[in-house]
């Protein structure tokens, strides 16, 4: 997969809806009936983060929900990109981004959603083909204005913002001309996750699906 096939189909992904649940699950059988409520309230695209020991099952999981399109974050490796392709997942997001990194989800045809937080970067993915990137840490790396002016000067980037954003700033980044979706966890808070609140957790879905782009 070429770098502009994947970014068109990032795109594809991001377009579903104005939020992506970030997601760290810990405990695999909570997988499945989270993803039927995200997706039920409105957010088809999930990301779900490579940093517990349960999220390769949680991905095979969710892969199994009608209407779902479940993706691997927190991809570091050529290791983890085989992993996450290998258990369902249908594109992966990444903090950072390195040619090692690159280049496996390129030969394993899966599309990346690679990070960048500086003009610098963004114009070295932008090089190779990327023009859809996720902002991170977006709060930490100044925000929405910082976005906004990263954004001036290379217009041809679409931008997932992720990192800190939350419900009282998320239309602050969904008002910008270069954001194409936010990432958020707030969608999932873990203590409704183990309580198995899945209405509870639809419905803060649906909220977020009602926000605008």
């Amino acid at each position: 997969m070429t770098p502009q096939d994947a970014s068109k189909k990032t795109a594809e992904i991001c377009r579903l809806a104005p939020v992506v649940p970030v997601l760290v699950i810990d405990d695999a059988t909570t997988a499945r009936p989270l993803a039927e409520a995200l997706v039920a309230g409105g957010l088809p695209a999930l990301e779900v983060t490579l940093r517990t020991p349960a999220a390769l099952d949680a991905i095979r999981e969710m892969a199994k929900v009608e209407g779902g399109v479940v993706g691997a974050g927190t991809l570091l490796t050529p290791q983890d990109v085989a992993a996450a392709k290998e258990a369902g997942a249908r594109f992966g997001v990444s903090p950072g981004a390195t040619d090692t990194l690159l280049q496996a989800c390129e030969d394993a045809d899966l599309p990346l959603l690679p990070g960048a937080a500086t003009a610098s970067e963004a114009m070295r993915l932008l090089e190779r083909g990327y023009s859809v990137l996720k902002f991170f840490p977006a709060e930490a790396s100044g925000g929405a204005p910082a976005l906004k002016g990263i954004g001036a000067p290379i217009p041809q980037i679409s931008f997932c913002p992720t990192g800190g954003v939350s419900p009282s700033n998320a239309a602050d980044y969904l008002s910008l001309s270069n954001t194409i979706c936010v990432g958020g966890s707030w969608v999932a808070p873990k203590e409704m996750v183990a309580a198995g609140d899945w209405a509870g957790i639809e419905a803060l879905a649906c909220e977020a699906a009602s926000l605008s782009v």
